[in-house]
């Protein structure tokens, strides 16, 4: 195996059926690519119960620090409709200068460019003055419960520590280059029970409606906005994205109507704060006697998602510069340092390093005929190998 080459990584491992939670051979395909490098790689399964099992990899390359760790995943998400593909989603086609598969953008595809990218630095320069790393894990397309989370635990409890992180998300909206993740926006979801009377809907007083509770409540968080954004981050933004009563009948009125959100939120709040603003807001809507004339105020129940993504930004000059000198060199452009978009396994390495992420162009990712340019592998590929270097050069500054 020449790993040196992306093009080729790339397809061993789209040919390996990783859907989620799936190994598919990929991460058995990824450690034959590492070991013959001189990493020492380790695979761990993390279990939970009322979960699926998820195998895990981690590889080091090197004892000594400065240590980087290069972070992905190798699980995808489903082909869809595999008739609607213009070529077998796991053949890993080339057609018209393009590979086709899934998981080509996201993220085989960092992946297998930063193996030849380490490989061409071994070539050239010798193993690194200090480590690099592969934490790689099974279950980011999943509920990431035994990923990425599990397997930073496991790797610290043996006294791993890192400098530095990547991740090798696809960030760039239009053409390599573009787009550097410095951070990351919050998230959370909400459900919300507006509780009522059930009733005939020809004799309203003898019943309750919480249609109109549920309607007033959810106009409390979508207006007014939480905030104006920062100097970093985007303002943000709260979305109801289901309402629910649960009745089929038309001469019903229901006992209660449900409410789903989720806020992209930025740093001027914390999950704390933004909790208590949204309860606020909540109570205020329950009181307001225009909702219920001469009725107590309405009743309701919040239940939040279990684990809030919290917001965070990488403020590591050696390492932001180095990846955005790499980027400059070899593209000619400079990028836009961004916390846009959504939620990524950034979110759990930033407890343990400065971390940032740089990958392919996003564009067809989760799309039927995900494909990357040929040529966007190669020069991703030299971006890595050119950051790699700068990274060890300038870690200690």
């Amino acid at each position: 195996m020449t790993v040196t080459d992306p093009v080729t990584n790339l397809q061993t491992l789209i040919r390996c059926a990783s859907v989620t939670p799936a190994e598919g051979g990929a991460l058995t395909a990824l450690a034959d690519m590492l070991a013959p490098l001189g990493f020492k790689v380790d695979r761990m399964t993390a279990t939970e119960p009322g979960t699926p099992d998820i195998e895990n990899l981690y590889a080091r390359l090197g004892t000594d620090g400065p240590h980087l760790m290069f972070a992905g995943h190798t699980d995808v998400v489903p082909v869809g409709d595999a008739a609607s593909w213009s070529h077998p989603p796991f053949a890993a086609d080339i057609a018209d200068g393009e590979l086709f598969g899934r998981g080509a953008v996201d993220m085989k595809g960092g992946i297998a460019c930063f193996v030849a990218a380490v490989a061409r630095h071994i070539e050239k320069h010798g193993k690194p003055a200090g480590s690099i790393s592969f934490l790689i894990t099974g279950d980011e397309e999943g509920p990431a419960i035994n990923g990425t989370v599990k397997l930073l635990q496991w790797a610290a409890e043996r006294g791993e520590t890192w400098d530095a992180s990547l991740v090798g998300e696809p960030t760039n909206p239009d053409r390599l280059g573009d787009m550097i993740k410095i951070g990351r926006r919050g998230s959370i979801s909400g459900f919300i029970t507006a509780h009522g009377v059930q009733g005939h809907a020809a004799y309203p007083h003898l019943a309750d409606n919480p249609v109109r509770s549920i309607i007033k409540l959810t106009e409390a968080l979508l207006d007014p906005p939480f905030d104006a954004g920062t100097d970093n981050f985007q303002p943000s933004n709260l979305e109801v994205t289901t309402i629910d009563v649960g009745n089929a009948a038309t001469n019903v009125i229901p006992a209660r109507a449900t409410a789903a959100f989720n806020i992209r939120f930025n740093d001027t709040w914390t999950a704390e704060t933004l909790k208590a603003e949204i309860i606020a807001r909540l109570d205020a809507a329950a009181a307001d006697e225009t909702l219920r004339p001469g009725r107590a105020p309405a009743k309701y129940d919040i239940t939040w998602s279990e684990r809030p993504s919290h917001v965070f930004l990488t403020r590591n000059n050696a390492l932001i510069a180095s990846l955005s000198s790499a980027i400059e060199n070899t593209t000619g452009q400079r990028p836009v340092l961004s916390t846009t978009g959504g939620t990524s396994d950034a979110r759990f390495i930033k407890d343990y390093c400065p971390v940032v992420e740089f990958g392919l162009v996003g564009k067809t990712m989760h799309m039927v005929d995900e494909r990357v340019a040929v040529s966007d592998l190669e020069t991703l590929t030299g971006i890595y190998q050119t950051f790699i270097k700068r990274w060890f050069e300038n870690a200690d500054l």
